[in-house]
């Protein structure tokens, strides 16, 4: 059997970008370095968004917006975002970046097969596929098992579940410097359900038909709502450039508990996606920084002797975020409205930073005392009594 001292199990944004950040740090470059996944990568499987103060990915990021809209049924609000921008990467884009800087290593390789097993032996770890198996000192897995938080109710689940399309209209009906951040004007029907609309010129866009909620609907509701927004927009001719879809875990679930020794768990399957709004590639820039800057420690031995149980740690915002999902678990039909009281007042300025985990605690006071008080009361007390 071949052995590494590093095996990425799955190969998704947390594990590319923590090899990523490994190449960068040029500290790995004496370690053996194994990605496997049966997914080739070489598709553009899915889109990312992300408010950004800095020029964070930006030789890949395919538009930026200055201006995002706000709305509900009873209101919209142009947010300026300065300092920030809104920022769109295309999944393919950001694959072949990583490919292309990991062609140029000797110590790294990815392996186009699918895992089917792994564990922590104590002094190395087996990793079993559909076609060979490998040893190495330590695993960074990112293959999401659902029955984890399924199987279990202290910690409340919900999926944030989409469908979008690209499209290319005839009429000239988008604004290229304004991205429709979150619009709640259409039907709820008992769910936090929202169109984002990303234009990249006046007559192309992104439309992503976006719910928080326990179920998934069949592809037709999906699609037949964003049908229906198409229409509202005033678009009569229009052809569908491309499609995506997806299925982010919203949860505070403490997947750390199942990190071992030798295996940390990485990506959603180790709570690195915000647990109240399902962003995850900012997220996973600023973790996977820590988590090369934990495993630096291990570049001047000959032998891994970090134990990957030390790496995580809960603050402040993971409890927000969990009181957060049990309001929107309990009251799923109320996303509307208290995403709305957040933003209709707010300063969008304060409220990324908060959304992004650098407030003070002063700060955290006034954003949360936008939201609707009752519901965070009632959660408080729930969690606490």
């Amino acid at each position: 059997m071949k052995h590494y001292d590093y095996i990425f199990t799955g190969s998704g944004l947390s594990a590319l970008m923590t090899v990523y950040e490994m190449i960068l740090s040029g500290k790995f470059d004496d370690k053996t370095i194994l990605l496997l996944d049966e997914n080739p990568k070489k598709s553009n499987d899915r889109t990312w968004c992300f408010w950004d103060n800095a020029a964070l990915f930006d030789e890949i990021v395919s538009k930026n917006w200055d201006v995002a809209l706000f709305a509900d049924e009873n209101f919209q609000r142009n947010l300026d975002l300065k300092p920030y921008q809104y920022k769109m990467v295309r999944g393919l884009d950001f694959y072949n970046l990583v490919f292309d800087l990991i062609s140029k290593q000797k110590n790294i390789h990815f392996v186009n097969q699918k895992v089917l097993e792994f564990e922590d032996l104590g002094n190395e770890c087996i990793v079993k596929t559909s076609s060979e198996n490998y040893t190495c000192n330590k695993i960074f897995n990112s293959i999401y098992n659902p029955d984890l938080v399924k199987n279990q109710s202290k910690y409340p689940l919900l999926q944030q579940h989409f469908i979008g399309w690209f499209i290319k209209s005839k009429e000239a009906i988008f604004d290229k410097n304004t991205a429709t951040f979150m619009d709640f004007s259409v039907e709820q029907r008992g769910n936090t359900r929202f169109m984002y609309v990303l234009p990249t010129s006046s007559t192309e866009a992104l439309l992503e038909y976006t719910l928080f909620s326990k179920d998934l609907l069949s592809k037709e509701e999906y699609e037949n709502e964003i049908q229906i927004y198409i229409k509202r927009l005033g678009i009569s001719e229009y052809e569908i450039i491309e499609k995506e879809q997806g299925n982010i875990p919203m949860t505070s679930y403490n997947f750390w508990k199942h990190n071992t020794k030798n295996i940390l768990n990485i990506g959603s399957v180790g709570g690195w996606t915000k647990a109240s709004t399902g962003y995850t590639f900012k997220n996973t820039t600023k973790i996977s920084k820590a988590l090369i800057q934990f495993l630096e420690k291990d570049t001047s031995t000959a032998l891994s002797v970090t134990d990957l149980r030390k790496f995580h740690k809960t603050d402040k915002f993971w409890f927000y975020d969990l009181l957060f999902l049990d309001v929107l678990y309990r009251r799923n039909d109320l996303g509307s409205k208290v995403f709305s009281a957040l933003f209709k007042k707010g300063n969008p300025t304060l409220i990324f930073k908060f959304l992004d985990e650098e407030t003070s605690f002063w700060e955290d006071l006034q954003v949360i005392w936008k939201c609707p008080k009752g519901l965070f009361v009632r959660a408080l007390f729930g969690r606490v009594f």
